[in-house]
């Protein structure tokens, strides 16, 4: 199965998150600040990174996605957000970060495995 990066400062997310992934045979690394997400990335290379938009400060994951994008990482980015509920804004994958799909928190086991499956579908079709 697939090797997911998950960087969220929430510890709760991060394990729901593993254990639903973990469940369906994927392996999970995971980091809880933007710099130690950028290292596992650059170290591990995963098939998938699921990131959060607000994490130290409100943008962090908007400024991290941008930061791969800049250094040649086309990984697959699924961005966790609570931020369209809370400002009202609706973000469109690829409209203002560069990310491969948002995701509303909480999000269920269903859709994540949904959001995920999708990911790395495309991902194979691209190599």
């Amino acid at each position: 199965m697939a090797l997911i990066a998950i960087i969220d400062d929430d510890p709760d997310i991060q394990d729901a998150s593993s254990l639903v992934l973990k469940s369906k045979g994927h392996q999970v690394i995971t980091a809880s600040n933007p710099k130690d997400g950028y290292e596992i990335v650059i170290k591990n290379k995963p098939d998938l990174i699921i990131l959060d938009v607000m994490m130290d400060e409100p943008d962090d994951g908007f400024f991290l996605a941008q930061k791969f994008r800049r250094n040649k990482i086309t990984t697959p980015i699924l961005m966790y957000t609570s931020v369209s509920k809370a400002i009202g804004m609706d973000y469109a994958a690829g409209e203002l970060v560069p990310v491969d799909d948002f995701v509303e928190k909480p999000i269920s086991p269903e859709e994540l495995i949904q959001k995920v499956d999708k990911l790395l579908v495309h991902q194979k079709v691209k190599e």
